[in-house]
Protein backbone atom coordinates (compact mmCIF):
# COMPACT_ATOMS: atom_id res chain seq x y z
CA UNK A 1 0.00 0.00 0.00
CA UNK A 2 2.52 2.44 0.94
CA UNK A 3 4.24 2.32 -2.89
CA UNK A 4 0.72 3.86 -4.34
CA UNK A 5 0.74 6.42 -1.60
CA UNK A 6 2.94 8.69 -4.56
CA UNK A 7 0.76 8.10 -7.80
CA UNK A 8 -2.15 8.85 -5.57
CA UNK A 9 -0.74 12.36 -4.86
CA UNK A 10 0.25 12.76 -8.90
CA UNK A 11 -3.07 12.08 -9.66
CA UNK A 12 -4.69 14.60 -7.39
CA UNK A 13 -2.22 17.32 -8.81
CA UNK A 14 -3.27 16.14 -12.34
CA UNK A 15 -6.48 16.45 -11.52
CA UNK A 16 -6.59 20.12 -10.18
CA UNK A 17 -5.29 21.33 -13.52
CA UNK A 18 -8.90 20.52 -14.76
CA UNK A 19 -9.40 21.22 -18.39
CA UNK A 20 -5.37 22.20 -18.77
CA UNK A 21 -4.84 19.00 -20.21
CA UNK A 22 -7.91 18.01 -21.66
CA UNK A 23 -6.15 17.03 -25.00
CA UNK A 24 -2.54 17.13 -26.56
CA UNK A 25 -1.50 19.02 -30.14
CA UNK A 26 -0.33 16.20 -32.70
CA UNK A 27 2.98 17.14 -32.57
CA UNK A 28 3.18 16.03 -28.64
CA UNK A 29 1.24 13.03 -29.34
CA UNK A 30 3.89 12.61 -31.76
CA UNK A 31 6.84 13.26 -29.27
CA UNK A 32 5.07 11.45 -26.41
CA UNK A 33 4.33 8.49 -28.44
CA UNK A 34 8.39 8.14 -29.64
CA UNK A 35 9.37 8.47 -26.17
CA UNK A 36 7.79 4.62 -25.53
CA UNK A 37 10.79 2.61 -25.29
CA UNK A 38 9.12 -0.89 -26.83
CA UNK A 39 5.13 -0.17 -27.36
CA UNK A 40 4.79 -4.28 -28.09
CA UNK A 41 5.32 -4.70 -24.23
CA UNK A 42 2.63 -1.96 -23.59
CA UNK A 43 -0.34 -4.05 -23.71
CA UNK A 44 -3.84 -2.29 -23.38
CA UNK A 45 -7.09 -3.57 -22.37
CA UNK A 46 -10.25 -1.52 -23.31
CA UNK A 47 -13.33 -2.81 -21.42
CA UNK A 48 -16.74 -2.27 -22.84
CA UNK A 49 -17.39 -1.39 -26.92
CA UNK A 50 -19.56 1.59 -26.28
CA UNK A 51 -18.49 4.34 -28.38
CA UNK A 52 -15.81 5.95 -25.62
CA UNK A 53 -14.25 2.94 -25.26
CA UNK A 54 -13.88 2.18 -29.45
CA UNK A 55 -12.25 6.04 -29.53
CA UNK A 56 -9.92 5.59 -27.20
CA UNK A 57 -8.65 2.15 -28.28
CA UNK A 58 -8.41 3.19 -31.91
CA UNK A 59 -6.77 6.00 -31.28
CA UNK A 60 -4.31 3.87 -29.30
CA UNK A 61 -3.86 1.41 -31.92
CA UNK A 62 -3.38 3.74 -35.07
CA UNK A 63 0.15 4.85 -32.83
CA UNK A 64 1.43 1.43 -32.74
CA UNK A 65 0.01 0.21 -29.41
CA UNK A 66 -1.47 -3.37 -28.80
CA UNK A 67 -5.12 -2.83 -27.94
CA UNK A 68 -8.24 -5.54 -27.00
CA UNK A 69 -11.70 -4.36 -27.01
CA UNK A 70 -13.40 -6.81 -25.29
CA UNK A 71 -17.36 -6.27 -25.04
CA UNK A 72 -20.03 -8.43 -22.96
CA UNK A 73 -22.57 -8.19 -25.99
CA UNK A 74 -22.07 -9.85 -29.57
CA UNK A 75 -21.95 -6.35 -31.40
CA UNK A 76 -20.00 -3.38 -30.37
CA UNK A 77 -21.35 0.04 -29.96
CA UNK A 78 -23.64 0.17 -26.37
CA UNK A 79 -26.63 2.35 -26.58
CA UNK A 80 -25.38 3.29 -30.13
CA UNK A 81 -26.63 -0.28 -31.53
CA UNK A 82 -29.99 -1.59 -33.52
CA UNK A 83 -31.75 -4.87 -33.52
CA UNK A 84 -34.08 -6.72 -35.94
CA UNK A 85 -37.25 -7.95 -35.50
CA UNK A 86 -39.61 -9.89 -37.48
CA UNK A 87 -37.02 -11.79 -39.74
CA UNK A 88 -35.58 -8.18 -40.75
CA UNK A 89 -38.72 -6.99 -41.50
CA UNK A 90 -38.11 -3.91 -39.34
CA UNK A 91 -34.67 -3.02 -37.89
CA UNK A 92 -35.18 -0.43 -34.69
CA UNK A 93 -32.84 1.81 -33.72
CA UNK A 94 -31.91 1.57 -30.21
CA UNK A 95 -31.52 5.46 -28.72
CA UNK A 96 -30.43 7.76 -31.20
CA UNK A 97 -33.10 10.52 -32.47
CA UNK A 98 -30.44 12.85 -33.31
CA UNK A 99 -26.45 14.22 -33.07
CA UNK A 100 -24.35 16.99 -33.29
CA UNK A 101 -21.26 15.40 -35.31
CA UNK A 102 -20.70 18.74 -38.19
CA UNK A 103 -18.38 21.03 -37.52
CA UNK A 104 -17.78 20.55 -34.03
CA UNK A 105 -15.18 18.64 -32.08
CA UNK A 106 -17.50 15.24 -32.50
CA UNK A 107 -16.68 15.44 -36.12
CA UNK A 108 -13.18 16.26 -35.86
CA UNK A 109 -12.82 13.11 -33.46
CA UNK A 110 -14.52 10.87 -36.29
CA UNK A 111 -12.11 12.31 -38.81
CA UNK A 112 -9.07 11.59 -36.97
CA UNK A 113 -9.92 7.85 -36.43
CA UNK A 114 -10.16 8.12 -40.19
CA UNK A 115 -14.08 7.26 -39.64
CA UNK A 116 -16.05 10.48 -40.77
CA UNK A 117 -16.15 9.74 -44.27
CA UNK A 118 -17.18 6.19 -44.01
CA UNK A 119 -20.68 7.54 -42.87
CA UNK A 120 -23.52 9.21 -44.45
CA UNK A 121 -25.00 11.79 -42.20
CA UNK A 122 -28.99 12.84 -42.80
CA UNK A 123 -29.87 16.59 -41.40
CA UNK A 124 -32.99 16.35 -38.99
CA UNK A 125 -36.08 17.94 -40.46
CA UNK A 126 -36.04 19.99 -37.81
CA UNK A 127 -33.48 20.19 -34.47
CA UNK A 128 -36.53 19.97 -31.84
CA UNK A 129 -40.25 20.09 -31.62
CA UNK A 130 -42.85 20.72 -27.92
CA UNK A 131 -46.43 19.75 -27.86
CA UNK A 132 -48.00 21.57 -25.48
CA UNK A 133 -51.63 21.39 -24.75
CA UNK A 134 -51.93 20.20 -28.39
CA UNK A 135 -49.77 22.98 -30.13
CA UNK A 136 -46.50 22.22 -31.62
CA UNK A 137 -43.97 24.75 -31.29
CA UNK A 138 -40.80 23.37 -33.81
CA UNK A 139 -37.25 24.33 -33.91
CA UNK A 140 -35.43 25.16 -37.22
CA UNK A 141 -32.65 23.58 -37.93
CA UNK A 142 -29.45 25.72 -38.25
CA UNK A 143 -31.14 29.18 -37.93
CA UNK A 144 -30.65 30.65 -33.85
CA UNK A 145 -32.18 33.53 -35.70
CA UNK A 146 -35.65 31.93 -36.67
CA UNK A 147 -35.10 29.98 -32.85
CA UNK A 148 -35.03 33.48 -31.65
CA UNK A 149 -37.84 34.94 -33.52
CA UNK A 150 -40.01 31.78 -32.71
CA UNK A 151 -39.94 32.16 -29.17
CA UNK A 152 -40.56 36.01 -29.21
CA UNK A 153 -43.29 35.51 -31.51
CA UNK A 154 -44.70 33.56 -28.57
CA UNK A 155 -43.97 36.24 -25.65
CA UNK A 156 -42.75 39.57 -27.33
CA UNK A 157 -42.51 41.42 -24.10
CA UNK A 158 -39.25 38.98 -23.21
CA UNK A 159 -37.94 39.11 -26.65
CA UNK A 160 -34.64 41.04 -25.37
CA UNK A 161 -34.21 38.31 -23.02
CA UNK A 162 -34.79 35.40 -25.22
CA UNK A 163 -32.36 36.82 -27.34
CA UNK A 164 -29.69 36.92 -24.67
CA UNK A 165 -30.02 33.99 -23.42
CA UNK A 166 -29.96 32.49 -26.98
CA UNK A 167 -26.32 34.16 -27.71
CA UNK A 168 -24.76 33.47 -24.76
CA UNK A 169 -25.48 29.79 -24.89
CA UNK A 170 -24.12 29.87 -28.57
CA UNK A 171 -21.26 32.27 -27.21
CA UNK A 172 -20.52 28.88 -24.76
CA UNK A 173 -20.59 26.50 -27.71
CA UNK A 174 -18.14 29.17 -30.03
CA UNK A 175 -15.54 29.35 -26.66
CA UNK A 176 -15.87 25.22 -26.15
CA UNK A 177 -14.89 24.77 -29.72
CA UNK A 178 -12.02 27.38 -29.46
CA UNK A 179 -10.57 25.30 -26.96
CA UNK A 180 -10.78 22.53 -28.37
CA UNK A 181 -9.36 23.62 -31.59
CA UNK A 182 -6.66 25.08 -29.34
CA UNK A 183 -6.02 20.99 -27.83
CA UNK A 184 -7.60 22.50 -24.53
CA UNK A 185 -4.71 24.63 -23.63
CA UNK A 186 -4.93 28.11 -21.64
CA UNK A 187 -3.47 30.40 -19.36
CA UNK A 188 -4.91 29.64 -16.21
CA UNK A 189 -4.42 33.17 -14.62
CA UNK A 190 -6.47 34.50 -18.28
CA UNK A 191 -8.83 32.31 -18.11
CA UNK A 192 -11.83 34.16 -17.51
CA UNK A 193 -10.51 36.83 -19.52
CA UNK A 194 -10.10 34.37 -22.69
CA UNK A 195 -13.30 32.50 -22.02
CA UNK A 196 -15.95 35.12 -20.56
CA UNK A 197 -18.73 32.97 -20.87
CA UNK A 198 -17.20 29.55 -19.84
CA UNK A 199 -16.42 31.45 -16.73
CA UNK A 200 -19.39 33.05 -16.26
CA UNK A 201 -21.07 29.67 -15.94
CA UNK A 202 -19.00 27.22 -14.24
CA UNK A 203 -21.18 27.64 -11.06
CA UNK A 204 -24.45 28.11 -12.43
CA UNK A 205 -27.74 25.99 -13.14
CA UNK A 206 -29.76 26.02 -16.63
CA UNK A 207 -32.33 27.50 -13.84
CA UNK A 208 -29.98 30.46 -12.56
CA UNK A 209 -28.51 31.33 -16.38
CA UNK A 210 -32.31 31.75 -17.64
CA UNK A 211 -33.05 34.25 -14.61
CA UNK A 212 -30.71 36.57 -15.40
CA UNK A 213 -32.18 36.71 -18.67
CA UNK A 214 -36.09 36.05 -18.49
CA UNK A 215 -38.50 36.33 -15.93
CA UNK A 216 -41.85 34.78 -17.64
CA UNK A 217 -42.35 30.63 -16.12
CA UNK A 218 -43.63 30.68 -20.14
CA UNK A 219 -40.77 31.22 -21.81
CA UNK A 220 -38.61 29.47 -19.18
CA UNK A 221 -40.58 26.37 -20.27
CA UNK A 222 -39.61 26.68 -23.95
CA UNK A 223 -36.00 27.54 -23.50
CA UNK A 224 -35.88 25.16 -21.02
CA UNK A 225 -37.55 22.61 -23.84
CA UNK A 226 -33.94 20.49 -24.56
CA UNK A 227 -33.39 19.32 -20.68
CA UNK A 228 -35.23 15.55 -21.32
CA UNK A 229 -32.25 15.25 -23.70
CA UNK A 230 -29.54 15.72 -20.50
CA UNK A 231 -31.47 14.12 -18.31
CA UNK A 232 -31.80 16.80 -15.18
CA UNK A 233 -34.55 19.89 -14.90
CA UNK A 234 -33.28 23.38 -14.72
CA UNK A 235 -32.96 23.64 -11.04
CA UNK A 236 -30.02 20.59 -10.96
CA UNK A 237 -28.54 20.58 -14.38
CA UNK A 238 -25.50 22.56 -15.15
CA UNK A 239 -26.02 25.66 -17.07
CA UNK A 240 -22.83 24.81 -18.95
CA UNK A 241 -23.68 21.33 -19.77
CA UNK A 242 -27.10 22.45 -21.61
CA UNK A 243 -25.76 25.47 -22.83
CA UNK A 244 -22.70 23.71 -25.09
CA UNK A 245 -24.52 21.18 -26.14
CA UNK A 246 -28.13 22.85 -27.19
CA UNK A 247 -26.10 25.76 -28.77
CA UNK A 248 -24.36 23.00 -30.51
CA UNK A 249 -27.59 21.85 -31.94
CA UNK A 250 -28.71 25.36 -32.73
CA UNK A 251 -25.82 26.52 -35.12
CA UNK A 252 -24.60 23.16 -36.39
CA UNK A 253 -27.51 21.51 -36.66
CA UNK A 254 -28.81 17.56 -35.59
CA UNK A 255 -28.13 14.56 -37.55
CA UNK A 256 -28.58 10.93 -37.50
CA UNK A 257 -26.01 8.36 -38.83
CA UNK A 258 -27.51 6.50 -41.88
CA UNK A 259 -28.66 3.85 -41.39
CA UNK A 260 -29.06 3.43 -37.86
CA UNK A 261 -26.42 4.37 -35.24
CA UNK A 262 -24.43 0.71 -35.69
CA UNK A 263 -23.35 1.90 -38.42
CA UNK A 264 -21.34 4.50 -36.36
CA UNK A 265 -20.27 1.65 -34.31
CA UNK A 266 -19.55 -0.82 -36.85
CA UNK A 267 -17.23 2.01 -38.43
CA UNK A 268 -15.27 2.52 -36.01
CA UNK A 269 -14.58 -0.99 -34.81
CA UNK A 270 -13.49 -1.97 -38.36
CA UNK A 271 -11.14 1.45 -37.92
CA UNK A 272 -9.56 -0.30 -35.09
CA UNK A 273 -9.29 -3.78 -36.16
CA UNK A 274 -7.24 -2.16 -39.42
CA UNK A 275 -4.97 0.03 -36.88
CA UNK A 276 -3.97 -3.67 -35.41
CA UNK A 277 -6.20 -3.47 -32.24
CA UNK A 278 -8.81 -6.53 -31.79
CA UNK A 279 -12.44 -6.43 -31.19
CA UNK A 280 -13.53 -9.29 -29.13
CA UNK A 281 -17.53 -9.42 -28.32
CA UNK A 282 -19.37 -11.75 -26.00
CA UNK A 283 -16.66 -11.53 -24.24
CA UNK A 284 -18.07 -10.60 -20.61
CA UNK A 285 -15.05 -8.78 -17.75
CA UNK A 286 -15.12 -10.33 -14.41
CA UNK A 287 -11.97 -8.41 -12.63
CA UNK A 288 -9.70 -6.12 -13.18
CA UNK A 289 -6.00 -7.75 -11.69
CA UNK A 290 -3.70 -5.68 -10.25
CA UNK A 291 0.08 -5.99 -9.40
CA UNK A 292 2.05 -4.44 -7.34
CA UNK A 293 -0.11 -2.06 -6.50
CA UNK A 294 -1.10 -1.40 -10.46
CA UNK A 295 -3.00 -3.04 -13.31
CA UNK A 296 -1.85 -5.58 -14.44
CA UNK A 297 -4.60 -7.78 -16.84
CA UNK A 298 -8.32 -7.84 -17.40
CA UNK A 299 -9.82 -11.59 -16.17
CA UNK A 300 -12.86 -12.82 -18.65
CA UNK A 301 -15.69 -14.81 -17.64
CA UNK A 302 -14.41 -17.72 -19.72
CA UNK A 303 -11.27 -18.17 -16.96
CA UNK A 304 -8.81 -16.48 -19.62
CA UNK A 305 -7.06 -13.21 -18.06
CA UNK A 306 -5.64 -11.06 -20.74
CA UNK A 307 -1.97 -9.09 -19.78
CA UNK A 308 -2.60 -5.19 -19.80
CA UNK A 309 0.06 -2.40 -18.80
CA UNK A 310 -2.76 0.00 -19.44
CA UNK A 311 -7.04 -0.38 -18.52
CA UNK A 312 -9.28 1.82 -19.97
CA UNK A 313 -12.96 0.95 -18.85
CA UNK A 314 -15.83 2.29 -20.83
CA UNK A 315 -18.46 0.37 -17.94
CA UNK A 316 -19.90 1.99 -15.30
CA UNK A 317 -17.70 3.54 -13.17
CA UNK A 318 -19.82 2.18 -10.06
CA UNK A 319 -18.73 -0.99 -11.40
CA UNK A 320 -15.16 -0.61 -12.16
CA UNK A 321 -14.48 0.23 -8.73
CA UNK A 322 -17.19 -1.51 -6.79
CA UNK A 323 -17.28 -4.65 -8.85
CA UNK A 324 -14.36 -5.65 -11.53
CA UNK A 325 -11.46 -4.24 -8.99
CA UNK A 326 -10.10 -6.08 -5.87
CA UNK A 327 -11.21 -4.52 -2.41
CA UNK A 328 -8.61 -1.63 -0.94
CA UNK A 329 -7.33 -0.70 -4.72
CA UNK A 330 -9.30 2.47 -4.73
CA UNK A 331 -8.35 5.55 -2.28
CA UNK A 332 -11.08 5.86 0.06
CA UNK A 333 -11.76 9.78 -0.45
CA UNK A 334 -11.92 8.34 -4.38
CA UNK A 335 -14.51 5.57 -3.71
CA UNK A 336 -16.74 7.59 -1.64
CA UNK A 337 -17.15 10.04 -4.51
CA UNK A 338 -18.07 7.06 -6.95
CA UNK A 339 -20.31 6.03 -3.98
CA UNK A 340 -21.79 9.56 -4.02
CA UNK A 341 -22.33 10.31 -7.53
CA UNK A 342 -25.89 9.55 -8.42
CA UNK A 343 -26.54 7.60 -12.02
CA UNK A 344 -28.41 9.39 -14.36
CA UNK A 345 -32.40 8.96 -15.55
CA UNK A 346 -32.66 5.84 -17.54
CA UNK A 347 -35.32 5.33 -19.82
CA UNK A 348 -39.19 2.72 -20.71
CA UNK A 349 -38.69 2.67 -24.48
CA UNK A 350 -41.85 1.32 -26.43
CA UNK A 351 -40.86 0.15 -30.51
CA UNK A 352 -43.10 -0.18 -33.13
CA UNK A 353 -43.26 -1.71 -36.30
CA UNK A 354 -46.36 -0.63 -38.38
CA UNK A 355 -48.12 -1.71 -41.11
CA UNK A 356 -48.97 1.47 -42.60
CA UNK A 357 -46.95 4.13 -43.88
CA UNK A 358 -47.61 7.27 -41.56
CA UNK A 359 -44.89 9.84 -42.45
CA UNK A 360 -46.60 12.10 -43.70
CA UNK A 361 -49.45 12.42 -41.15
CA UNK A 362 -47.60 13.77 -38.33
CA UNK A 363 -46.42 17.41 -38.06
CA UNK A 364 -42.16 16.57 -36.97
CA UNK A 365 -40.19 13.71 -37.15
CA UNK A 366 -39.38 13.79 -33.13
CA UNK A 367 -42.52 15.12 -31.33
CA UNK A 368 -42.08 15.73 -27.33
CA UNK A 369 -45.28 15.86 -25.86
CA UNK A 370 -44.89 18.60 -22.33
CA UNK A 371 -47.21 19.05 -19.30
CA UNK A 372 -48.62 22.31 -18.56
CA UNK A 373 -46.70 22.78 -15.08
CA UNK A 374 -43.28 22.53 -16.48
CA UNK A 375 -39.88 21.03 -16.27
CA UNK A 376 -39.70 20.46 -12.91
CA UNK A 377 -43.06 18.86 -12.52
CA UNK A 378 -42.19 17.10 -15.72
CA UNK A 379 -38.94 15.36 -14.23
CA UNK A 380 -40.72 14.51 -10.48
CA UNK A 381 -43.60 12.44 -12.60
CA UNK A 382 -40.68 10.61 -14.59
CA UNK A 383 -38.77 9.74 -11.32
CA UNK A 384 -42.03 8.67 -10.22
CA UNK A 385 -42.84 6.71 -12.74
CA UNK A 386 -46.15 8.45 -14.27
CA UNK A 387 -46.37 7.06 -17.25
CA UNK A 388 -49.64 8.44 -17.87
CA UNK A 389 -49.24 11.87 -17.17
CA UNK A 390 -45.31 12.23 -17.55
CA UNK A 391 -43.79 13.66 -20.40
CA UNK A 392 -43.09 11.59 -23.54
CA UNK A 393 -41.68 11.55 -27.05
CA UNK A 394 -42.98 9.88 -30.08
CA UNK A 395 -40.40 9.61 -32.78
CA UNK A 396 -41.39 8.91 -36.60
CA UNK A 397 -37.66 7.42 -38.33
CA UNK A 398 -39.53 7.46 -41.42
CA UNK A 399 -39.65 11.13 -42.09
CA UNK A 400 -35.52 10.99 -42.25
CA UNK A 401 -35.01 9.62 -45.60
CA UNK A 402 -37.10 7.39 -48.17
CA UNK A 403 -36.35 3.57 -47.07
CA UNK A 404 -36.32 3.73 -43.61
CA UNK A 405 -38.45 1.13 -43.37
CA UNK A 406 -39.66 -1.64 -45.93
CA UNK A 407 -42.11 -0.19 -48.14
CA UNK A 408 -45.91 -0.38 -46.21
CA UNK A 409 -44.39 0.03 -42.71
CA UNK A 410 -43.24 2.52 -40.55
CA UNK A 411 -41.02 2.53 -37.57
CA UNK A 412 -41.60 4.49 -34.49
CA UNK A 413 -40.08 4.66 -31.39
CA UNK A 414 -42.14 5.73 -27.65
CA UNK A 415 -39.99 6.83 -25.20
CA UNK A 416 -40.61 7.79 -21.58
CA UNK A 417 -37.68 9.49 -19.37
CA UNK A 418 -38.03 7.09 -15.98
CA UNK A 419 -36.40 6.51 -12.43
CA UNK A 420 -35.33 3.56 -11.39
CA UNK A 421 -37.37 3.40 -8.25
CA UNK A 422 -40.66 2.13 -10.06
CA UNK A 423 -39.17 -0.83 -11.15
CA UNK A 424 -36.23 -1.24 -8.32
CA UNK A 425 -39.42 -3.90 -6.83
CA UNK A 426 -38.73 -6.08 -9.92
CA UNK A 427 -34.43 -5.74 -9.63
CA UNK A 428 -34.21 -9.03 -7.48
CA UNK A 429 -37.37 -11.06 -9.65
CA UNK A 430 -35.68 -10.05 -12.81
CA UNK A 431 -32.08 -11.04 -12.41
CA UNK A 432 -33.20 -14.28 -11.15
CA UNK A 433 -35.44 -14.60 -14.11
CA UNK A 434 -38.87 -14.62 -12.42
CA UNK A 435 -40.42 -12.00 -14.56
CA UNK A 436 -43.92 -12.54 -14.08
CA UNK A 437 -44.67 -9.42 -12.62
CA UNK A 438 -42.63 -7.34 -14.19
CA UNK A 439 -43.78 -8.18 -17.59
CA UNK A 440 -47.47 -7.60 -16.47
CA UNK A 441 -45.67 -4.09 -15.41
CA UNK A 442 -44.37 -3.22 -18.70
CA UNK A 443 -46.98 -4.18 -20.94
CA UNK A 444 -49.30 -1.99 -18.28
CA UNK A 445 -47.02 0.68 -19.13
CA UNK A 446 -46.77 -0.06 -22.82
CA UNK A 447 -50.61 -0.03 -23.39
CA UNK A 448 -50.42 3.47 -21.73
CA UNK A 449 -47.90 4.96 -23.64
CA UNK A 450 -49.50 3.77 -26.80
CA UNK A 451 -52.98 5.29 -25.85
CA UNK A 452 -51.16 8.59 -24.99
CA UNK A 453 -49.06 8.71 -28.16
CA UNK A 454 -52.39 7.79 -30.09
CA UNK A 455 -54.24 10.35 -28.59
CA UNK A 456 -51.72 13.53 -28.90
CA UNK A 457 -50.13 12.35 -32.48
CA UNK A 458 -51.19 9.12 -34.49
CA UNK A 459 -54.88 8.33 -34.31
CA UNK A 460 -55.62 5.32 -34.71
CA UNK A 461 -51.81 4.00 -33.69
CA UNK A 462 -52.97 0.95 -31.56
CA UNK A 463 -54.59 -0.89 -35.12
CA UNK A 464 -51.27 -0.03 -37.12
CA UNK A 465 -49.11 -2.07 -34.66
CA UNK A 466 -47.27 -5.51 -36.33
CA UNK A 467 -44.18 -5.51 -33.84
CA UNK A 468 -43.92 -4.37 -30.58
CA UNK A 469 -40.83 -4.41 -28.51
CA UNK A 470 -40.54 -3.06 -24.96
CA UNK A 471 -37.45 -2.04 -22.70
CA UNK A 472 -37.27 -1.32 -19.05
CA UNK A 473 -34.66 0.65 -16.72
CA UNK A 474 -33.75 -3.05 -16.31
CA UNK A 475 -33.39 -4.27 -19.96
CA UNK A 476 -30.43 -1.47 -20.20
CA UNK A 477 -28.44 -2.50 -17.43
CA UNK A 478 -28.88 -6.00 -18.79
CA UNK A 479 -27.56 -5.09 -21.92
CA UNK A 480 -25.14 -2.47 -21.25
CA UNK A 481 -24.34 -2.93 -17.47
CA UNK A 482 -24.99 0.14 -16.68
CA UNK A 483 -26.12 0.03 -13.51
CA UNK A 484 -29.80 1.25 -12.97
CA UNK A 485 -30.47 1.55 -16.58
CA UNK A 486 -28.63 5.15 -16.72
CA UNK A 487 -28.46 6.08 -20.29
CA UNK A 488 -26.02 9.31 -19.53
CA UNK A 489 -23.84 7.67 -17.26
CA UNK A 490 -23.81 9.73 -14.22
CA UNK A 491 -25.66 12.81 -13.65
CA UNK A 492 -24.65 16.25 -14.75
CA UNK A 493 -25.10 17.76 -11.87
CA UNK A 494 -23.10 20.97 -10.27
CA UNK A 495 -21.19 18.65 -8.51
CA UNK A 496 -19.95 16.98 -11.30
CA UNK A 497 -19.92 18.85 -14.12
CA UNK A 498 -17.33 20.84 -16.53
CA UNK A 499 -14.11 21.09 -14.45
CA UNK A 500 -15.45 18.89 -11.58
CA UNK A 501 -16.57 16.46 -13.75
CA UNK A 502 -15.09 13.19 -12.95
CA UNK A 503 -11.80 12.69 -14.55
CA UNK A 504 -10.76 10.27 -17.42
CA UNK A 505 -6.96 9.77 -15.32
CA UNK A 506 -8.49 7.62 -12.03
CA UNK A 507 -5.85 7.38 -8.85
CA UNK A 508 -5.13 3.81 -9.76
CA UNK A 509 -1.95 3.49 -11.60
CA UNK A 510 -2.68 2.20 -15.39
CA UNK A 511 -6.55 2.67 -14.89
CA UNK A 512 -8.55 5.22 -17.18
CA UNK A 513 -12.34 5.56 -17.59
CA UNK A 514 -13.89 6.52 -20.78
CA UNK A 515 -17.50 7.11 -21.68
CA UNK A 516 -20.42 8.80 -20.24
CA UNK A 517 -19.74 7.96 -16.78
CA UNK A 518 -16.53 10.50 -17.24
CA UNK A 519 -15.42 13.92 -18.56
CA UNK A 520 -16.93 15.28 -20.27
CA UNK A 521 -20.49 12.99 -20.45
CA UNK A 522 -22.70 11.60 -21.76
CA UNK A 523 -24.34 11.37 -25.73
CA UNK A 524 -22.37 10.34 -28.83
CA UNK A 525 -20.31 13.39 -28.72
CA UNK A 526 -19.55 13.54 -25.23
CA UNK A 527 -18.64 9.88 -25.50
CA UNK A 528 -16.05 10.19 -28.49
CA UNK A 529 -14.83 13.25 -25.98
CA UNK A 530 -14.07 11.06 -23.11
CA UNK A 531 -12.39 8.30 -25.56
CA UNK A 532 -10.15 11.00 -27.01
CA UNK A 533 -9.32 12.50 -23.37
CA UNK A 534 -8.32 9.26 -22.12
CA UNK A 535 -6.33 8.32 -25.23
CA UNK A 536 -4.05 11.91 -24.62
CA UNK A 537 -3.53 11.67 -20.87
CA UNK A 538 -2.55 8.07 -20.97
CA UNK A 539 0.20 9.07 -23.79
CA UNK A 540 0.69 11.48 -21.46
CA UNK A 541 1.40 9.33 -18.75
CA UNK A 542 3.56 6.95 -20.40
CA UNK A 543 5.76 9.75 -22.56
CA UNK A 544 6.34 10.80 -18.82
CA UNK A 545 7.50 7.66 -17.40
CA UNK A 546 4.08 8.08 -14.75
CA UNK A 547 2.86 4.60 -15.07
Amino acid sequence: MPAMIPNRRRFLMRAAMGAAAMILNPQRVAALVAAVESKQDCPMVVIGGGLGGLCCGTFLARHGFPVTVVEQQSIPGGYATAFERDGGRFRFEVSLHGTCLHRNAGARILEGLGVLDRLELVRLPETFCTQLNGQAITVPQQDPEAYIRLLSKQMPAEAAGIRGFVQEMLSVTGEVDRLHRRQGRFFKLLFPLQYPYLWRIRSQTLAQMMDRHVKTPDVKRLLAAFWCYYGLPPSQLSAFYYAVATGDYLKNGSYYVKARSQALSDAMADALQAAGGQMRCESPVKRITLSQGRVSGVGLSDGSVLPARIVVSNASARSTFLELLPVGATPLNYLKRIQGLKPSIASFIVWLGLNQEIAQQVPAYAIHVVGESGPEADYEACLRGDIQKGPFSVTVYDRLFPGYSARGTSTVMLLFLCGYKPWQAFEADYWAGRKVAYNRQKAQWARSLIQRAQQAVIPGLAEMIAVQEVATPLTNWRYTGNCRGAIYGFQQSMDNTYMNRLDNRTPVPGLFLAGAWSSPGGGIVGALQSGERAFHQIIEDLGRHRI
